[in-house]
């Protein structure tokens, strides 16, 4: 691998900066500078430093993010302020992109990586991966909205919803306020919504709490985010 390739995807900088720093004589390679960003070398074994401090190699980051509503899923827009708009500069030289999407106004999990495969992996129909959301509700759920809501329902004329389930949290609610999670293994637009609709209901306050077997991280706020752990990434290989 070139060496310039190694540094900028090792978050060191852009490859403009990575130009620099190198005429600076801020890296080594097994203890000898280097100026010249086209050499190449072995990630593995050969030792690269920056500042005489040991580079590790990090091809990809996966990052765990607690979505606020009026961010959109995105790279970049021209109107809303995007998921990569939250993150700071540490990832800046990752081309970092949100694996599937949340609307605008949903909260909660967000899985952001720059691994293609991990993410088609993810958003498959072939791997039928879950998301479960939590979910507050206009209206009670009868058992027959229940049934409906998780045998399937037609939301389009060529699209009908696979098999869902649906936990009741609250549903004689204090101040006309009724709470439920449903779990479902596709993704189209505004789905849940959609769904809620079709049983004469609406979806008032919606928050993606799990996908596969990630859990959203309560400790995260809003807006904040963290790197997966080595056990959470594991779990989302399917």
């Amino acid at each position: 691998m070139r060496l310039d390739k190694f540094l900028a995807n090792s978050g060191i900088g852009t490859r403009k900066e990575v130009k620099e720093i190198l005429k600076n004589k801020k890296i080594s390679v097994n203890d000898a500078f280097v100026k010249d960003g086209k050499i190449q070398i072995d990630e593995e074994k050969d030792i690269v430093k920056y500042e005489d401090k040991i580079i590790y190699y990090k091809p990809f980051v996966y990052i765990m993010m607690n979505k606020p509503a009026g961010v959109i899923s995105a790279t970049e827009d021209n109107h809303h302020k995007t998921v990569i708009d939250l993150l700071n500069n540490e990832y800046r030289t990752y081309d970092i992109f949100p694996v599937g999407r949340l609307d605008i106004d949903t909260e909660g999990l967000m899985l952001l990586t720059n691994d293609g495969i991990l993410s088609h992996n993810l958003l498959s129909p072939k791997k039928h991966v879950d998301k479960k959301y939590y979910v507050k509700i206009a209206n009670p759920l009868t058992e027959e909205d229940i049934k409906t809501l998780e045998n399937g329902i037609k939301l389009e004329e060529n699209f009908v919803t696979k098999k869902a389930k649906v936990e009741i949290i609250c549903n004689n609610g204090e101040n006309n306020e009724y709470f439920a999670y449903i779990t479902i293994s596709e993704g189209k637009f505004h789905q849940v919504k959609k769904m809620f609709k079709a049983v004469n209901n609406e979806v008032l306050y919606l928050k993606r709490v799990k996908m596969g077997n990630l859990l959203l991280d309560e400790n995260l706020k809003l807006g904040e985010y963290r790197e997966l752990t080595v056990e959470e990434l594991d779990s989302l290989k399917v």
